[in-house]
């Protein structure tokens, strides 16, 4: 009886043990087997394995002979929610619940890394559909007595046994929905994200189904936007466009270097240290993934490669390419990244990947902690726009630990070191010897003595990347403006009123500051700085005048930013900047003089407002919208990038396009950074957003939402690579010569122009004097070249001098520590905020306070993007109950809740005996001692729950 059935559970024994929990259904068990049994196959599921103690069961239902137990068997799964499972039973047809084998493969492979992403319990409230309701309760249990890892890992297992066949789309949805970026971004980089193959090519993206998820696929910096283009690209002809390509790939996946980019590669696959030097546009990127290719073939099994970036987007968009890249190539390299908000061992990355990809900073931590105990441990170091190997920067911490190794030990086993850079025109200088001195020192720096260059195949890499002819417009200036006198009068008056208060002009140095300049922005932050330490016999009245000078000076940075707007801007944009700010004002701490100050505004407003709807036109702006109705009316395919300096002017020049009849058809996009909110519009810029702005600026389809100029800010010197863009304006934007090359190579197409828009007779000079400095470098390296043996032996001098005054500076004693007790006030109204005794450090960089009662001193709001770094959960901003100051952060650490998280900036320190106070912008300044977190601390009598 029942031979069919009991054939069938054999046959399919492993499929059905892989999905059955057999505590779940334990009801059927104790119906049918004696108690023995069930007590053997519940220890076997809690002491072995889940699946060996399935197995078990199956093993004893062959050998049932009760009628009914079948069909009971089918009833006990759809009641304990097995309904794939029943189903597949029932038809004896596993084919829907095979098809979740590569998800299940996926979770595996990256459960190392997930686990350490995600809070279970936030994501459990959208997951009901594929995880029942037992399965929900353990893993919240899990979490509450042995943290989130340990339920993230429960969370896993449940979700590989589950069989609901939308499980994995219902993690990505709930995983999006709690803004688990990096979990989902996990998930999706590594193969669980269905994309269209060219990341732009029409017929597969229309092939794609509404529940398809499409992986974000940026243009890369200085190459083609997707793996397909890395390969297809290379094989164009000089005449032909990129954006022909996209989506015809070479199947076999293998790069195709055209003769310079081989040239570029030849000293680094010779093993040799070197700096790669060559024009934005040429496929510096395509270099990097040959180089890492031959490496890995040269050292299979033994490389580990570390690709280094400066900003999250560039490290971003660089990991979505190599992990593209060698999916295609060589799925069994592998292939990681981490930036900033990876909870994540970087030292378990290094060991178990053949390539990271990481930010900069990540690195230096891990190596001053201890987690990476030497560089030796990695075989390459590849870092992208090396030219900031200087000064402070993470690069050269990295390098300097990496000389230091160098320089003190006979038998040392360092990485390879390969530096990329548009230019490396760095530093100050007047005439070639001057820039070679620099350039030697970057060699230096990153232990280099040889640059790479185009030399050999100069024709062929100008027949692929065309340098834009560059145009300078002198606008003149507003003439009598009204708006800039009017608020140069408010800020006349707000400065008497300081004066009055407190002598302001004993508390800075800085001298003839003119309104609506960078001076007065430095004046007023030495100011603020100087008042926070005021001391007076009266306590209370030292309290006051601290308060009201920072709102004084708080409100005269606002105007001065509006008086900035206003020059470059329109006057409407300026009125825009105050009103945001006294809407935060309001809706703040709203103390008296704020009141006062407030009123002061509201009874100039009206001017304002007549003044910026019925106002002169600025004429920079004026100037900018003939150039552009000029060069869209000689070509209605122009594509143009606009350079401006600040977020704020971002926000303003895309509202002015928008609003101006003439224009609102280029439909601007702003590509910002991802660092804090516009002050302008109180946004930020996520991945997500900056690829709907480029995918719209890249468009071809005419009915679309197509987007003709991209607004930005620094972001896109060295973040974004546009081969459609053949005009870059550069408004009121000039910097050195390193971002005057990286500027300008943002146009690529041919026939592409630059032109730099200013009032200023000095910009434009400076500009032009980076033109003759950039060729200046250029023989600077010519010269270098020639001479290799020189080179080698001024890198030898520089470097031992280096490190002697390393050693120097090392062997002098550092300042001890004071032992004091110390009072943390509030840096703007002075209230007492916690002891010095009450603090402690974590992880050697976040300081906490340990003081329950400081919750009484302070309110707490949600924080709006709230998520979890290196083991800490950041949940409600911190600020002063009295003046709405921000102190910090509210945070969870593993197991505790409600942590206090202060920025040392924030406060005013006072030594509690001599009632001398400090300020110290970071906590590596402080002066006393603050000791080491220790767990045991926290007691439920010491840290209670939070009312």
């Amino acid at each position: 009886m029942y031979e069919l059935e009991k054939e069938n559970l054999r046959r399919l024994s492993d499929n059905i043990a892989r999905f059955l929990q057999p505590s779940l259904i334990k009801t059927f068990m104790t119906a049918y087997f004696d108690k023995e049994t069930v007590e053997k196959i519940l220890s076997t599921e809690e002491t072995l394995s889940v699946t060996k103690a399935a197995q078990m069961l199956l093993d004893q239902m062959c050998y049932l002979e009760k009628v009914g137990w079948f069909q009971e068997f089918l009833d006990i799964l759809y009641a304990s929610e097995y309904t794939g499972l029943h189903k597949a039973i029932k038809e004896w047809n596993f084919s829907e619940l095979e098809e979740l084998d590569e998800h299940r493969k996926l979770l595996e492979r990256i459960e190392p890394s997930f686990t350490k992403l995600i809070k279970p319990s936030e994501l459990l409230a959208y997951m009901n559909d594929c995880l029942n309701i037992r399965e929900r309760e353990e893993i919240k249990a899990v979490e509450s007595h042995r943290g989130y890892i340990a339920a993230s890992q429960k969370l896993v297992d449940s979700l590989l046994r589950s069989d609901k066949p939308n499980w994995f789309k219902v993690l990505k949805i709930a995983l999006d929905a709690c803004r688990f970026d990096q979990a989902l971004e996990l998930l999706e980089s590594n193969g669980g994200g269905t994309a269209a193959k060219g990341c732009g090519s029409d017929g597969e993206a229309e092939a794609m189904t509404t529940e398809t998820t499409t992986t974000v696929c940026f243009e890369f910096r200085e190459e083609p936007e997707s793996e397909d283009m890395l390969m297809s690209a290379n094989n164009m002809t000089p005449t032909e466009t990129p954006s022909k390509f996209t989506g015809e790939h070479d199947r076999s996946g293998e790069i195709k270097l055209r003769e310079y980019q081989k040239e570029l590669t030849a000293a680094a696959v010779q093993g040799q240290n070197t700096i790669i030097c060559a024009p934005t546009g040429c496929g510096k990127t395509i270099v990097a993934l040959a180089i890492c290719e031959y490496h890995l073939k040269q050292s299979p099994g033994r490389a580990k490669i570390v690709f280094l970036a400066t900003k999250v987007d560039v490290y971003e968009q660089q990991y979505k390419l190599f992990m593209k890249h060698f999916s295609r190539t060589d799925p069994s390299i592998r292939v990681t990244g981490m930036c900033g908000d990876m909870d994540l061992s970087v030292q378990w990355l290094i060991e178990n990947h053949d390539i990271v990809v990481m930010t900069a900073q990540i690195l230096v931590n891990a190596l001053q902690s201890g987690e990476v105990p030497s560089l030796e441990v990695l075989s390459l170091i590849l870092l992208d726009e090396c030219h900031n190997t200087t000064g402070k920067h993470p690069y050269n911490n990295i390098m300097t630990r990496y000389l230091d190794t160098k320089l003190t030990s006979s038998t040392h086993s360092l990485p390879q070191i390969v530096g990329l850079t548009a230019s490396v025109g760095i530093g100050s200088f007047k005439n070639r010897p001057e820039a070679e001195n620099n350039i030697l020192q970057l060699c230096a720096n990153l232990d280099t003595r040889v640059i790479t260059t185009v030399k050999k195949q100069l024709d062929e890499l100008k027949t692929y990347v065309h340098t834009p002819e560059k145009e300078f417009f002198e606008v003149p200036k507003h003439t009598y403006d009204p708006f800039i006198r009017i608020i140069k009068n408010i800020m006349s008056n707000i400065e008497q009123l300081a004066q009055k208060a407190f002598n302001i002009e004993s508390l800075s140095n800085i001298q003839n500051r003119e309104y609506g300049s960078q001076k007065y922005e430095q004046w007023i932050v030495s100011v603020q700085k100087s008042c926070r330490v005021i001391q007076m016999k009266d306590t209370d009245e030292e309290r006051r005048i601290c308060r009201e000078l920072y709102n004084y000076t708080e409100h005269l940075r606002k105007y001065n930013d509006a008086l900035i707007i206003n020059e470059d801007a329109r006057t409407k944009d300026a009125l825009d900047y105050l009103d945001g700010f006294f809407e935060q004002v309001r809706n703040a701490g709203y103390d008296e003089t704020e009141r006062k100050l407030t009123a002061f505004y509201d009874s100039q407003r009206p001017q304002l407002l007549h003044l910026a709807t019925e106002g002169q036109q600025n004429p920079k702006l004026e100037e900018l919208k003939f150039i552009l109705e000029e060069e869209y009316h000689n070509n209605e395919e122009t594509r143009t990038v606009l350079f401006v300096k600040t977020r704020a002017l971002a926000d303003a020049m895309k509202k002015w396009i928008d609003d101006t009849d003439s224009l609102k058809f280029l439909k601007p996009g702003v590509l910002i950074g991802k660092g804090r909110k516009s002050n302008f519009t109180g946004s930020v810029m996520t991945l997500t957003s900056k690829k709907g702005v480029l995918d719209s600026f890249k468009s071809t389809d005419q009915n679309s939402d197509q987007s003709k100029i991209l607004i930005a800010t620094s972001v896109a010197d060295e973040g974004i690579d546009i081969p459609q863009c053949n005009l870059v304006l550069m408004y009121e934007y000039v910097g050195n010569v390193v971002k005057m090359v990286q500027v300008r190579g943002r146009g690529r197409a041919q026939g592409s122009r630059c032109f730099l828009i200013s009032s200023s007779k000095e910009c434009i000079e400076k500009e032009r004097i980076n033109m003759i400095k950039e060729k200046i470098v250029e023989e600077a390296i010519v010269q270098l070249q020639s001479h290799p043996a020189e080179l080698s032996n001024k890198v030898d001098v520089l470097q031992r001098e280096d490190k002697a005054r390393r050693d120097h500076v090392s062997a002098s004693p550092d300042k001890p520590k004071t032992r004091g007790s110390y009072r943390l006030l509030c840096g703007k109204c002075k209230k007492f905020a916690c002891f010095s005794d009450d603090l402690r450090v974590v992880q050697e960089s976040h300081h906490i306070a340990l003081d329950r009662s400081m919750f009484e001193r302070c309110v707490t709001v949600p924080h709006k993007n709230p998520k979890t770094f290196q083991g800490f959960s950041k949940k409600e901003k911190m600020l002063c109950a009295e003046c709405k100051r921000d102190w910090g952060l509210i945070a969870s650490y593993l197991t505790i809740q409600d942590l206090p998280l202060l920025k040392i900036e924030s406060f005013v320190v006072q030594n509690c005996d001599t009632r001398q106070q400090f300020y110290f912008r970071r906590w590596r300044d402080v002066t006393f001692a603050i000791r080491e977190f220790d767990m045991t601390e926290i007691t439920p009598q010491t840290w209670p729950m939070r009312d």
